[in-house]
């Protein structure tokens, strides 16, 4: 009898606890209807402490209702980021439970307000980054990745945020993810011009974008390529281990980017920094130009190797490798600016012998010597800033310098007629 009597308050114990869920549940759906913050935040609360001994249906109805409470606070502007990290996190608990159920009551109406807090913390992010607050950003980006992995370029804005926001271990901990996805990002763009407005739109396929097409809803279809960014992926979580002191670390996990991924170009360039950074210019010379051999009408590589020439003083080879450049790109405007750099360089130390010659005879010999060589130094400095000037209209410093060759070489109309231009 005793035995009987102990299972039956057992039972009864247990009836009670199960009342006692229920009554937190419907207090919360009632706190739920008229939303007023605080009455929601004490009926969540007394909800969440009765719900761990509840039946998994009264889980999912939990699970439920808290997301949509947490998501609610968020529109209210209410700890937005935590409490749409929060509502993600109830959502997909509901899923789960309703998945070992073999239900689905609740859980339609949860993926479609997963897609919202998914939307809201993507804007979140934005507006976060706007405003620098890059730590926040790039904790909302993460979350967009948890929610759904298969975009994985939201774990690569995540990175990036991290990095302005000089979270290095966190940046580290993103970027070696990528690299264990192998993410290239790498695909295509698919553009069309509104009908209405003729803004340009971007679609998230080929097949919408030519769908409207086809409905004259837009017009001028194009493609553009969508480059890979496995390159930079590999260059700062290289420099980031080089910050970190782990210089050999870095330089290997180039290479085995670079086998893994023979075609990848931007990985060699990558590499190509790393021997730049570190002053090791023969090194950057070799990558670079074993890149060419793959790529020979890249423009942007031989400007590369423009610009690495004239860092080590090797001004001729510097020359070769812009022109290089503007023969496969003929409107390469920094090419013909270095270029025009390159020329005007010698100017300086004419400049300076003049400054230091006297007045005798030889001296005044020696200055209209060089007075005709300073002459020549923006002869052949005038064809580039054109140039630049020409396909770079808004670039004001190459203007100013053009002027003033225009001024030593008594250019007076071409110099108004640039003048004008600028005021």
């Amino acid at each position: 009898m005793k035995s009987r009597y102990i299972i039956s308050a057992f039972a009864l114990m247990l009836s009670l606890g199960g009342y006692a869920q229920k009554d937190q549940l419907k207090a919360l759906e009632k706190a739920m209807k008229n939303f007023e913050p605080t009455a929601v935040k004490n009926a969540l609360s007394a909800a969440e402490s009765v719900i761990s001994g509840a039946s998994d249906q009264e889980k999912a109805q939990f699970y439920f209702l808290k997301g949509n409470a947490l998501l609610e606070f968020a529109n209210k502007n209410m700890e937005t980021g935590k409490n749409l990290k929060e509502a993600a996190k109830a959502y997909q608990e509901l899923m789960a439970t309703e998945k070992k159920m073999g239900k689905n009551k609740f859980s339609v109406q949860a993926e479609q307000s997963l897609a919202t807090v998914k939307q809201k913390l993507i804007s979140s992010a934005i507006a976060d980054s706007d405003a620098k607050r890059f730590k926040e950003s790039a904790d909302k980006l993460y979350e967009v990745y948890n929610l759904s992995p298969q975009d994985t370029i939201y774990l690569y804005y995540a990175a990036g945020s991290a990095v302005n926001a000089k979270d290095y271990n966190m940046a580290l901990s993103y970027y070696e993810k990528l690299k264990q996805l192998n993410y290239s990002g790498q695909g295509m763009a698919y553009y069309a011009k509104s009908a209405i407005n003729n803004e340009e739109q971007l679609f998230n396929s080929k097949e919408d974008r030519d769908k409207s097409v086809k409905l004259k809803v837009h017009t001028e279809p194009r493609d553009e390529k969508i480059p890979s960014k496995r390159g930079e992926i590999y260059r700062n979580y290289a420099l980031i281990l080089v910050e970190k002191g782990e210089k050999d670390k870095a330089m290997q996990a180039i290479k085995e980017a670079k086998m893994n991924n023979p075609d990848d170009t931007s990985l060699a360039l990558t590499e190509a920094n790393l021997y730049l950074e570190a002053k090791d210019y023969a090194s950057y010379k070799r990558v670079i130009e074993e890149v060419l051999q793959k790529s020979p009408n890249d423009a942007d590589l031989y400007y590369n190797l423009g610009v690495i020439s004239g860092t080590s003083e090797n001004k001729a080879d510097a020359e070769k490798y812009y022109k290089k450049a503007i023969e496969i790109n003929p409107k390469y405007s920094n090419a013909y600016l270095n270029l025009a750099i390159l020329k005007l360089d010698a100017d300086t130390k004419i400049v300076e012998e003049m400054n230091n010659l006297g007045n005798s005879a030889k001296d005044n010999k020696r200055y209209d010597e060089l007075k005709l060589q300073r002459e020549k130094v923006f002869k052949d400095a005038l064809p580039y800033l054109e140039k630049v000037v020409e396909f770079d209209s808004g670039n004001l410093e190459a203007k100013q310098t053009l002027l003033n060759v225009y001024t030593s070489l008594d250019m007076t109309e071409k110099y108004k007629a640039l003048k004008a231009t600028m005021n």
